[in-house]
C-alpha cells in the first residue's frame, strides 16, 4: 500500500520505491530504500510526516505515494 494511505503510529517496512532515477536516488540518500523499518507519525496538510532512523522526514504527499509498504 502507498505509504499515505498506511496507519500511523506502526512501524512498517518499505517492499518497493516506485519513482524516476532522480527521486530513487534522493530516497536513497534519505536511507528509504527496500527494506527500510519507518513509521508514519501525522498525515497533515498534504504532507506526510515519517519517522525513520532516529530522525523525522515530511514528504509531500505525491512524493509519499511513490513509497510502496
Amino acid at each position: 500500500m502507498p505509504l499515505p494511505i498506511a496507519p500511523t503510529g506502526v512501524e512498517l517496512t518499505v517492499k518497493k520505491v516506485l519513482a524516476d532515477e532522480k527521486n530513487k536516488r534522493h530516497f536513497e540518500n534519505l536511507g528509504i530504500i527496500a527494506g527500510a523499518s519507518l513509521t508514519v507519525l501525522s498525515q497533515v496538510g498534504g504532507s506526510v510526516i515519517i519517522k525513520l532512523h532516529e530522525g523525522r522526514l515530511a514528504l509531500d504527499r505525491n512524493l509519499a505515494m511513490k513509497i510502496l509498504v
